[in-house]
């Protein structure tokens, strides 16, 4: 991977589109709570698991990222369009992000370090610039494993379908108020808990790892993105599909990924463990830190 990614430039003009569109979602999303009923708590905790967790967790950062496992076409597609209900861009877009953290991290070309403020670590770097409008060449360059994937391309281009149409099934089975709950709502909080990796693991926690950046593991955060908190130990060990090292280190991502080798449809899973049982040498391949390949 060359060193071409563009630096930061938080003078970059304002995106209109985004900023009236994650000021329309906090509206709804206060809306929500005049709406009220357990039917959309609910809706709207399986959206959240399925969005958050097997889309962002498992599907857009774990598999297309990192590459940390392996799974049928049918299944990385269905994981990705759970993806998209997250609605933070499509995966060509959120995978190219991504990985120009990792290769970038806390420097003048990382999109989101706490070292250019912590507003713009967590909000501030999705209103101005390219950050999370990234050109075809960019996309192209960072993500060439699956780049030109018609249905990738499908899904960055019009990711907002799979919203519109689980919009439509929430209305037909509770209304109004389970929209605003299962998407309004539940896509607010979801963005905040996803945003807080990007802006809080790198500035509060602890650290197991003397990585090169300032990533940190917190447990608070982990516990509200299904696992993605431990983020010092992903920084360390970018590749694994283990983010919790200790048994105390609760990573429900990689517990579902677990799953699915189980059921057969996740191979190849790469993992680091400090202390591997027998058991892990045998199944698990421990890898050595990836910092400037992805």
């Amino acid at each position: 991977m060359t060193n071409t990614a563009i630096s930061v430039d938080k003078h970059a003009s304002l995106n209109w589109n985004t900023i009236v569109a994650v000021a329309l979602f906090h509206v709804f999303a206060i809306a929500a709570f005049f709406f009220f009923s357990w039917s959309n708590l609910l809706a709207a905790g399986i959206l959240w698991w399925l969005a958050g967790s097997l889309g962002i967790g498992l599907g857009y950062h774990r598999l297309l990222t990192h590459r940390g496992f392996k799974v049928p076409k049918w299944v990385e597609y269905t994981l990705s369009v759970f993806g998209t209900l997250a609605l933070q861009s499509g995966p060509l877009s959120w995978v190219t992000t991504h990985r120009i953290h990792h290769a970038f991290t806390e420097t003048e070309k990382d999109p989101h370090s706490p070292r250019s403020g912590t507003y713009w670590a967590h909000i501030g770097w999705i209103f101005r610039g390219t950050s999370q409008n990234q050109s075809w060449a960019t996309m192209q360059r960072y993500c060439p494993d699956f780049a030109n994937d018609p249905v990738h391309q499908f899904l960055n281009k019009y990711y907002y379908l799979p919203v519109i149409a689980a919009s439509a099934v929430l209305f037909a089975i509770g209304g109004f108020g389970m929209v605003l709950w299962g998407i309004a709502l539940r896509t607010v909080i979801g963005w905040h808990f996803t945003w807080l990796v990007n802006s809080a693991t790198h500035l509060w926690g602890t650290r197991r790892f003397e990585t090169r950046d300032d990533s940190r593991n917190n447990g608070l955060i982990a516990a509200i993105t299904w696992g993605e908190g431990w983020h010092n130990n992903h920084h360390a060990y970018p590749r694994s599909a283990r983010h919790g090292l200790a048994w105390y280190e609760i990573d429900i991502n990689w517990i579902e990924i677990v799953v699915l080798k189980k059921l057969g449809l996740a191979t190849d899973v790469y993992a680091y463990s400090e202390k591997k049982t027998v058991k892990e040498r045998t199944e698990l391949t421990s890898l050595e830190p990836l910092h400037e390949t992805l």
